[in-house]
């Protein structure tokens, strides 16, 4: 079919220049059984849309009744699924086979590699982690975010005077021409991409992006036209709700959220000092200083952010916590917006939730093989508890989330008890806890183990009526994931015993531990070698890697100068065999405990951070920021 598609420019050129006059040449070459392709378009197009298309009718259709055979033999789904994929068809009329495949969950790569091979077209991942220029912005701009969501293709890049285009189908027998007279390309090269890639990379682009930007030095022109006064008179004198309605007060709090989410931003901070405003951003988990306004608007930021949280902007001595909802850059955000009296104002912190950065499959987090494969073991059990261990901002919630996602949700009944519910999952019920009226982690998990239950997420173990009572669960049948705050791996089972857990207990109902860490993944655009200092040069030496090179960023337009975009984790994996359970049974101490971990083969933390250094995933100073040595 794609052969068919990409003529040659001087056939399609010819074909359109005569009309209804087609050449004796192409006339020829026209199939003839191609009547439903004529029926679909107007008199006047019969014979240029036939030169464009000519399907060959028998041979598709054998090779698409292998199609399912083929995903079959391959092991990306079962012959069950097959099955119930054939009887929804023929009851769906208009389904696609790989439509309906694809809403199995199934692996998407191995489904599209599968279709690209079929119809002898190139398959492509798109690089997501490249944010909008993953795509030609440009050509997506002019075919509008909107066109290319409808027909599920998207420009992809230039080469030379033809286009790639990446599309999720390939059998939208009009869709090359039309993209080619759009944007007026020579030529368009078809390659196949998943649906999940599609998606993702069109969420940097949005249909408003254009009208809602706004330049910084506009907006601060505007403020300095006194569009926008804070009163030296007390606080009781300013109006802040009608100043944080004034124009410049609104734009600048829309440009500092637009600014956040293109720079990839998990948190914007907005700090009041005696004479001045800052404005900073955390990407990748550093804090950086993004910008200056003007001190005296302070005031009218925060109280603008208020009223879009719904917050009472007149109570400026109290702590409060809200939600924002919002459309930035073309995705659906949440915000959760915190704010705290200081001595000069309040300050105010948002934590931007994207379900787009929750969206990630356990083998893109940075799992080595083996690690990954004795998690996958895990979160298969028929019981027991897996705990994820880490500080806040470790990524413990996206290992859990990723991991749910791999579950089977239409066979196991799969719950959660979370404070707050920050990210929707699909087929997966999710409870929100409210310790004010009663109901507290320990309420929400005794009330879910009525509901038949078969997977448990709890939020975190903070105390021993939680505890206790996931234990329990653990013990009766039921598997529990959640997460614990604590440094390392071995001082989870350590942990639930000073909450008041009994040893025996812990050993009889643990499965696992996995404690992680986040580092800053080197940008792939400026990643090069250079030589250590005298000083990493024997501590690299000291653990038995090569000392004569290391790997780092450059530093360039795409990482914004850090010599890093994007971020991975570190593992450390504990399997609770036979064994430590006896171990765990005695109480030992924290040390003598991680001690015997480690002579079991466990590897720390830092020793996984180490190895991604050296593989050139990270930087040793990156590893060093965030691991302790044993």
């Amino acid at each position: 079919m794609p052969d068919d598609c990409n003529l040659d420019d001087e056939r399609i050129d010819a074909a359109s220049a005569q009309g209804d006059a087609l050449s004796p040449r192409v006339e020829d070459a026209q199939a003839p059984e191609a009547p439903s392709v004529s029926e679909a378009v107007d008199r006047d197009n019969d014979a240029t849309l036939t030169a464009i298309y000519t399907p060959d009718e028998q041979e598709g259709a054998s090779a698409w009744q292998d199609f399912g055979e083929m995903l079959v033999a391959r092991k990306v789904i079962t012959p069950e699924q097959l099955t119930a994929v054939r009887t929804s068809i023929a009851q769906s009329p208009g389904r696609t086979l790989v439509g309906a495949i694809l809403d199995l969950d199934v692996d998407e790569e191995a489904v599209q590699r599968a279709v690209a091979e079929l119809e002898d077209v190139p398959f492509e991942r798109i690089d997501t982690s490249l944010g909008p220029n993953a795509l030609d912005g440009g050509a997506v701009q002019r075919l509008t975010p909107a066109y290319c969501k409808t027909r599920q293709a998207a420009p992809l890049r230039q080469e030379g005077d033809r286009l790639v285009l990446g599309v999720t189908r390939a059998d939208d027998v009009f869709l090359l021409d039309e993209v080619r007279r759009r944007l007026g390309v020579a030529s368009v090269k078809l390659v196949i991409i998943t649906p999940g890639d599609l998606h993702t990379a069109l969420e940097f682009y949005g249909a408003t992006e254009e009208d809602s930007s706004e330049d910084v030095e506009d907006i601060l022109s505007d403020i300095d036209e006194d569009d926008v006064q804070v009163e030296q008179s007390s606080d009781e004198e300013v109006d802040l709700e009608k100043q944080a309605g004034e124009s410049p007060v609104i734009r600048y709090v829309n440009y500092i959220l637009q600014t956040a989410v293109k720079d990839g931003a998990s948190d914007i901070h907005i700090e009041p000092a005696e004479n001045t405003l800052k404005v900073r951003f955390r990407i990748d988990g550093v804090l950086f200083e993004s910008m200056t306004p003007p001190s005296r608007m302070a005031a009218a930021i925060t109280s603008r952010l208020k009223i879009m949280a719904n917050l009472d902007i007149s109570e400026r001595r109290l702590p409060q916590d809200g939600r924002i909802r919002a459309v930035v850059r073309g995705r659906r955000l949440d915000l959760r917006v915190s704010t705290i009296p200081t001595p000069y104002g309040e300050k105010t912190v948002m934590r931007i939730l994207d379900t787009r950065s929750i969206n990630v499959e356990l083998s893109e987090l940075g799992f080595d093989d083996s690690t990954l494969a004795i998690w996958m073991k895990q979160i298969v059990q028929p019981h027991g508890i897996i705990l994820v261990t880490g500080p806040t901002g470790s990524g413990k919630t996206t290992t859990l989330y990723s991991s749910l996602r791999k579950m089977d949700k239409k066979k196991l009944n799969i719950s959660t008890v979370e404070d707050p519910v920050e990210y929707h999952l699909e087929g997966i019920t999710q409870t929100q806890t409210h310790e004010h009226i009663g109901m507290t982690f320990a309420a929400a998990l005794k009330a879910l183990l009525r509901q038949d239950p078969d997977v448990i997420m709890v939020g975190e173990i903070r105390d021993l009526e939680t505890a206790h009572t996931a234990v329990q669960a653990a013990l009766t049948g039921h598997l529990v994931l959640s997460t614990l705050h604590t440094n390392d791996a071995p001082s989870s089972l350590t942990r639930l015993v000073n909450i008041g857990v009994e040893p025996f207990l812990v050993g009889a109902a643990l499965n696992a531990v996995l404690a992680q860490r986040l580092v800053r993944r080197i940008c792939g655009a400026c990643k090069h070698q250079t030589a250590p200092t005298r000083e990493l040069g024997d501590f690299l030496e000291m653990n038995g890697l090569p000392s004569d090179k290391i790997w780092e960023g450059k530093g360039c337009d795409k990482c914004r100068n850090t010599g890093f975009t994007g971020r991975l984790g570190l593992y450390e994996m504990l399997v609770v065999d036979d064994q430590l359970r006896d171990i765990v049974a005695r109480n030992p101490n924290v040390s003598e405990f991680r001690r015997m971990c480690i002579e079991r083969g466990m590897d720390t933390l830092r020793q996984d951070g180490l190895r991604k250094a050296k593989d050139g995933f990270t930087t040793i100073s990156e590893v060093l920021r965030v691991t302790e040595s044993h």
